[in-house]
């Protein structure tokens, strides 16, 4: 029973995250997307081409895609950190980077993964997410914010009294947001990052 319903929960959270955010937004905008600047249907993609303010909405939106995911784990098991929370906020973040209702193509998976984690961890998430804009804001690179943020999430958890499976967990997502941004490290190191 136990494992029929931690499917069950991969699935519904996969499902949460394929929702598209960015593509309905823009779309209510007439851009899609996925044909303009980096073609990454992402909150930084959207701000980059149609703003502050509207990205911010994506950005939330993809939040609450993956902290739905882990709210429904914690409804089912009680438990906050039980591995299932964990296991449902993998499901939506690999529903946010590879869709199947998008040929797999999605987004990095960093505001989707932080929304879970804002559930889990919410004073090194509140403390992430404010970084995160101000280090945009400053360097003018969202692929730089996104790295350091998910770097320093392993530590910010450590000291929020996570166990040590919790960090290891934790230590494979930001594996996995690293893969995801090394086309952005590249560019970093030949300068052709383009600027937020």
């Amino acid at each position: 029973m136990q494992i029929l319903i931690g499917v069950l929960i991969f699935v519904v959270a996969y499902g949460f995250g394929t929702f598209p955010s960015a593509a309905i937004v823009a779309r209510k905008k007439n851009l899609d997307i996925t044909k303009v600047g980096s073609g990454n249907p992402g909150a930084s993609n959207v701000i980059r081409n149609l703003g502050w303010k509207v990205g911010l909405a994506v950005f939330l939106m993809d939040m609450a895609k993956a902290a739905l995911a882990v709210g429904l784990a914690w409804g089912v098991t009680g438990d906050r950190h039980d591995p299932l929370s964990y296991l449902s906020l993998f499901a939506a973040i690999l529903g946010h980077s590879y869709p199947i209702t998008r040929k797999f193509k999605g987004g990095k998976g960093v505001a989707c993964g932080g929304g879970g984690m804002f559930v889990l961890f919410p004073l090194t998430s509140l403390i992430l997410f404010t970084s995160w804009f101000v280090l945009t804001k400053t360097t003018h690179k969202a692929s730089v914010a996104s790295l350091t943020i998910s770097v320093a999430l392993p530590f910010g958890i450590f000291y929020e009294g996570a166990e040590a499976w919790e960090i290891g967990a934790t230590l494979a997502l930001v594996a996995f947001i690293i893969v995801k941004h090394l086309p952005n490290l590249r560019r970093l190191k030949t300068h052709e990052e383009p600027d937020i």
